[in-house]
């Protein structure tokens, strides 16, 4: 496999950041070869098992292997209002140029808070890939720095996807070689949690904990209370869906992509996170669904959907659709390393075809070797020991009825 890209040296704690690496697993250091998934006996939901691509970054000529024709890069949650990571793309090897085969880049939303940084960081993928694709995230459509620029956020996404069409970055289907390409216009809704609520600590609302709900600003008949703007983007998607049958004739594998998540059990449980709420405001059932009808015929191992919004990077299969995220981050976060794949980015998930080797990621990990318990709401050791820190005894007090 090729090195990976050079990134910032330089080592932002927000609402996704939210649970550490788990004390009792440790990173695999070694690449694993794809195993086959084994039935798990009394599961009530999907059969999770772990299947990762090693990462490989574009490089000089000079390298040993041979240049792949067709290679896609991906990663979400650039965040480069932080200049580390601004520095982090901007140390992105340079395209070398024609002829050295074709490297595409997937953006799973969360450029940059400023339209003018999403730009410069658009821009500046732009020069290092044959390709960019981007699907919009929350803090894409934040206000608060905007100046009064933009009326409210909708105007702001059609802002941000004319920035696109100006620099060439693709927000619509493509095919390129064999791999069919699909972006996928997404927003969250409270009821895509349906596990059990955490309610032995008391929670903060979404409300406080959550900057969307203060730095988004929507027209007066889309309220982000229900699920009146997950229903508006998805079907933001449809007109593409000639485009999208023309992608699927022609290609032998989809990758889909979104900034949300579109299942729950890509998210760690309640009572592995420091806010137990997360699930309320990270994903969306019109998003599953969709991208569900787009892979409906996909042979084994022809399947691929890639989130972000999380943080946490991430590579499972679940009802045979591959499901990756990774996440740049914030710096804090990449310092503390609580994301869980450190030195994998950007990931390289295609080479001439989905690449079936296994990269580590803690949490896919975890759950490709723990049931999950939803039912389970005792917290986990380091959240009950934050929760006693920055809120004190009282929290612990029983709470009646559900948060």
């Amino acid at each position: 496999m090729t090195p990976h890209l050079p990134v910032s040296s330089h080592p932002a704690h927000h609402l996704l950041d939210a649970l550490p690496p788990s004390p009792h697993h440790r990173r695999p250091r070694r690449r694993r070869r794809f195993c086959p998934p084994r039935p798990r006996a009394s599961s009530s939901s999907s059969s999770l098992r772990c299947r990762a691509a090693a990462a490989a970054a574009p490089q000089p000529a000079a390298a040993a292997a041979p240049e792949a024709r067709t290679r896609v890069f991906v990663v979400s949650d650039l965040h480069t209002d932080y200049p580390e990571n601004m520095e982090w793309v901007r140390r992105l090897a340079v395209r070398a140029g024609a002829g050295e085969g074709f490297d595409a880049l997937v953006v799973a939303g969360d450029v940059a808070e400023t339209r003018d940084n999403f730009a410069r960081t658009m821009e500046a993928l732009r020069d290092r890939f044959d390709a960019v694709f981007y699907v919009p995230g929350n803090h894409d459509l934040w206000l608060r720095r905007e100046g009064g620029r933009y009326v409210d956020s909708m105007e702001k996404l059609t802002a941000l996807l004319d920035a696109c069409s100006e620099l060439g970055v693709d927000t619509g289907p493509r095919t390129i070689g064999d791999l069919g390409i699909i972006p996928l216009f997404s927003w969250y809704h409270k009821s895509f949690d349906k596990e059990k609520d955490v309610n032995s600590v008391r929670v903060p609302s979404l409300e406080m904990a959550c900057k969307d709900f203060h730095a988004c600003q929507w027209p007066s008949d889309l309220g982000s209370d229900d699920e009146a703007l997950a229903l508006y983007f998805d079907k933001l998607n449809d007109k593409n869906n000639d485009a999208i049958e023309e992608v699927k004739k022609k290609s032998k594998q989809i990758l889909t992509f979104s900034h949300f998540v579109p299942r729950q059990e890509l998210c760690p449980e309640k009572r592995m996170l420091y806010y137990p709420n997360l699930p309320k405001v990270i994903g969306s059932d019109y998003l599953e669904r969709r991208l569900r009808a787009i892979h409906d015929n996909a042979e084994d191992g022809a399947a691929c959907h890639v989130f972000g919004h999380t943080h946490f990077c991430w590579d499972s299969v679940v009802d045979g659709i591959r499901y990756v995220q990774a996440p740049l981050a914030y710096p804090r976060e990449r310092k503390r390393r609580i994301n869980g794949g450190q030195g994998w980015l950007p990931f390289c998930v295609y080479r001439d075809g989905f690449n079936p080797e296994i990269y580590p990621a803690i949490w896919s990990d975890y759950y490709n070797q723990n049931r999950r318990e939803p039912e389970n709401t005792q917290l986990a050791p380091w959240v009950a020991k934050y929760f006693s820190k920055y809120y004190g005894p009282p929290v612990f007090a029983k709470q009646t009825g559900s948060s």
